[in-house]
């Protein structure tokens, strides 16, 4: 097909087809004789062509640009054409260049559609988009990309404005979808009026988004509300200049508001709550020529009905609180940022100070409001801090980890609460649970109550996870190294009901030789998991664990390791599994990482177990479980026949001697005792089993003779005190109750049944414009003037900007 196009010179229109870029010439123009890959029509041409491929839209574009004068000649008021007809069906990009005096700016009007603002680099859904630029002499800002279907109705620009509007080449559009509406003096760069008539979300940015804001200009948004709904304003993405004069800063002026303008920082929370109409005007500032910096800003204006419940106050008292901190958020929050269409849940300190995140610190009384029609989606994280650096200090004093009742009180779940447990490197933290106790949170003994305990130890060397707990198990107490920190989490609603009342405690005691200590006592026919830290990420190099397992004296322990071996090779060191009962001269029960556990055993005394690891080989790590049971002691029935039988002998014997004792009472007569030297005194009778007497064998001679027999008169001197100069393994023999059964250092740890040689273990506000701008919007019936305005434009003499509303054309 041909095309034919016909330009008017009064048209000051220029059309120009040409490939798009980066796009090779597989399709050509054909105009008459001559070939081209790009066209070029002026005005007062009249030219016919074709295309040498039956689809040139996916080589070609068409760029439209007509000029228009404002400044020597009177302004097309009205709506803006597309212009000139029967162009071929590719991608289209219309440009308007309007010039105009920088006393008198120009109002753009869209139509009912009206526009929305873009993130550069973002696309429209239907393709077609608009881009205002405003021309100041030979300056250009780029005021914003626009989409089609938005809140923004009117935009005025100071200067002369180069429109674009981009439309793809299937779609038919035959109008620009705005017009220019007028002329005005304004005193700023550009005043953006954004309508919104039911609840919504929109997002803006500053001209120049992201490069920046230009220096020391001014700019206005005015935001239509109707008086029924309520507007709230977050700014998501801002940075400042370098300011030499001057201070960036955000004006509001909203009606009924005892101190308008009110003057804002960036990094300040922004008014929320608002009623009604209101204007926002971003003020930058004189900057550092040799290092200017960036002032821009990405904000959101939310609106929503008025919440029910926005009277309704909380009280906050966290007057007594120390060191603590109380976030109210979104669920998610900070990792979650929720979507601009997303329903706002807001929290205010007061009714015009609300934000998605409110934080509260302690030592003070809050009243908060919710402005939200779910609170289900909001959550409470906070966090307490307990130190000690002197153990003299402190080690007498006992802490409640509990949930204040500020918080619980709360219509808000809580998410989470974390205690930071400072304290020095000899001083330890002791956690324990006298009534509830705590039970460990392992694949085979899950925990299923509303909240749980994350327990995390941090030593200058590593961290330690100690597991997970929750409350209703056997381990009465925790001692841990260093510096510690506890995570409540809560799960579902039933934490206020569970956790009433709460029983964890918590202690500062001297330094322990373990990384970590349990004490367990386990109730009676109840199975038992215990396992290692950090699962499952496996114990750290060189970390020593120990369990205190507490068994009454009518019960029987029954102790189980889950596997046969520890399932590790040893790089540097050996591990070792230590059993030992608390009872003097108990065996101990010992087990290096290259031997099987030990099997399947009954303890009749509380007993330690203790765990501790070597610097493994690659890929090899160390997680141990193992369980307890504890039982009612059963008597053996031979035991007791013979007891029975032992103590019906004794009867009989007592019952012969007190006859035979009442028989010699009778026969009180003296002795009289001879002495004859010729009587035999051995008894007679059989001769024993050894035929030579003990003065007629050797049986006491001394094969060797001891030290301590020949030198026993210098071992009195000395206090018979011998000390070895061997250093041999010694099995633990330690205080009983005390401390748990931890092997020999590295460098004297052997094997009891046989040695090995073993590798050591390496060890103020400045003034401006206060004009309040608004758009004059006309009242019903009132037709509205497309003329040219023909009063003379007044002169910009820095009159503030509260003062010359009716200049800017901003207010009836």
């Amino acid at each position: 097909a041909s095309f034919t196009i016909s330009l008017q010179k009064a048209d000051n229109t220029t059309v120009t087809i040409k490939l798009k870029p980066g796009l090779q010439a597989n399709c050509r123009i054909r105009m008459k004789y001559v070939i081209m890959s790009e066209l070029k029509i002026k005005p007062g041409d009249n030219v016919t062509f074709t295309f040498t491929c039956g689809t040139p839209e996916k080589y070609f574009i068409t760029e439209i640009q007509k000029n228009i004068d404002c400044v020597s000649g009177p302004c097309p008021f009205g709506d803006v054409h597309l212009y000139p007809p029967g162009l071929p069906r590719l991608n289209r990009t219309y440009i308007w260049d309007v010039k105009a005096s920088t006393k008198a700016g120009l109002e753009l009007k869209f139509s009912t559609s009206w526009l929305r603002q873009i993130e550069p680099g973002e696309t429209c859904p239907d393709a077609v988009s608009y881009n205002i630029n405003s021309s100041i002499d030979n300056a250009t800002v780029n005021i914003g990309t626009f989409c089609r279907n938005g809140s923004v109705s009117r935009v005025k620009l100071l200067g002369g404005v180069v429109m674009s509007l981009h439309l793809p080449w299937h779609l038919p559009l035959t109008t620009s979808g705005f017009n220019i509406a007028s002329r005005a003096s304004i005193k700023r760069l550009c005043i953006i009026e954004s309508v919104l008539k039911r609840e919504s979300s929109i997002t803006l940015m500053s001209p120049n988004y992201p490069l920046g804001f230009p220096e020391d200009e001014l700019m206005t948004w005015q935001f239509v509300i109707p008086p029924n709904l309520r507007a709230s304003v977050f700014f998501h993405n801002y940075s400042l200049s370098n300011c030499e004069r001057k201070e960036e800063r955000v004006e509001y002026y909203i009606p009924g508001s005892p101190s308008n303008p009110e003057v804002f920082k960036l990094s300040d929370s922004q008014p929320a709550n608002i009623a009604g109409t209101f204007n926002m005007s971003l003020q930058g500032c004189d900057q550092d020529a040799q290092n200017p910096g960036i002032l821009r800003l990405l904000f959101q204006v939310v609106v929503q009905h008025p919440q029910i419940d926005e009277n309704v106050t909380h009280l906050v008292d966290l007057s007594k609180e120390k060191n603590m901190t109380v976030t109210i958020h979104l669920e998610g929050w900070p990792n979650r940022t929720p979507l601009m269409s997303e329903p706002i849940c807001l929290i205010c300190k007061d009714p015009r100070t609300c934000d998605r995140a409110l934080t509260l610190t302690s030592g003070a009384v809050y009243r908060i409001s919710f402005l939200c029609k779910d609170l289900s989606q909001l959550r409470i994280t906070a966090e307490k801090g307990i130190g000690c650096m002197d153990i003299r200090w402190c080690q007498k004093k006992i802490y409640s980890l509990s949930v204040p009742k500020a918080i619980t009180r709360l219509p808000i779940r809580l998410h989470k609460f974390n205690w930071k447990l400072l304290a020095t490197d000899m001083i330890n933290v002791e956690i324990t649970s006298p009534s509830l106790k705590l039970q460990q949170h392992v694949p085979e003994q899950r925990c299923n109550t509303s909240y749980s305990y994350s327990i995390v130890s941090a030593t200058p060397e590593t961290e330690l996870n100690i597991g997970v707990f929750c409350p209703g198990g056997s381990i009465e107490k925790i001692q841990m190294r260093n510096n510690i920190t506890i995570s409540l989490r809560t799960f579902g609603k039933g934490f206020i009901n569970e956790s009433n009342p709460q029983d964890l405690k918590m202690s500062f005691v001297p330094h322990i030789k373990d990384e970590c200590i349990f004490t367990v006592s386990p109730n009676p026919k109840a199975k038992v998991y215990l396992q290692t830290p950090n699962s499952p990420y496996a114990l750290p190099p060189y970390v020593s664990i120990s369990w205190f397992i507490v068994v009454l004296p009518k019960q029987t322990a029954h102790l189980r390791f889950s596997k046969d071996r520890m399932g590790i090779a040893c790089e540097t060191g050996r591990a070792f599994v230590n059993i030992k009962e608390e009872t003097p001269g108990a065996e101990e029960i010992v087990r290096r990482e290259d031997e099987l556990l030990p099997q399947p055993r009954n303890m009749l005394h509380s007993f330690w177990v203790n765990v501790s690891n070597c610097r493994p080989v690659d890929k090899t790590q160390l997680t141990l479980q193992f369980w307890v049971t504890l039982a009612d002691k059963q008597l053996d029935l031979g035991i007791i026949f013979a007891v029975v039988a032992g103590a019906g002998v004794l009867t009989v014997i007592g019952l012969t001697v007190c006859c035979v004792k009442k028989k010699k009472k009778k026969n009180q007569n003296p002795m009289v005792g001879v002495y004859n030297d010729n009587v035999n005194t051995q008894m007679p009778g059989r001769k024993g089993s050894f035929r030579k007497g003990r003065q007629n064998n050797e049986s006491h001679v001394y094969a060797v003779i001891d030290d301590a027999v020949v030198y026993g008169h210098l071992l009195k001197e000395s206090n018979g005190s011998v000390s070895p100069e061997v250093d041999v393994y010694r099995p633990f023999d330690g205080p009983i109750g005390s401390m748990p059964p931890s092997p020999p250092p590295f460098s004297f740890r052997k094997d009891i049944k046989r040695s090995s040689n073993l590798e050591e273990e390496p060890l103020p506000l400045m003034d401006i414009d206060q004009d309040n701008y608004t758009f004059a919007h006309q009242k019903s019936g009132q037709s509205e003037d497309n003329g040219d305005a023909n009063k003379k434009d007044k002169e910009d003499t820095g009159t503030p900007l509260l003062e010359n509303k009716e200049r800017d054309g901003l207010v009836e």
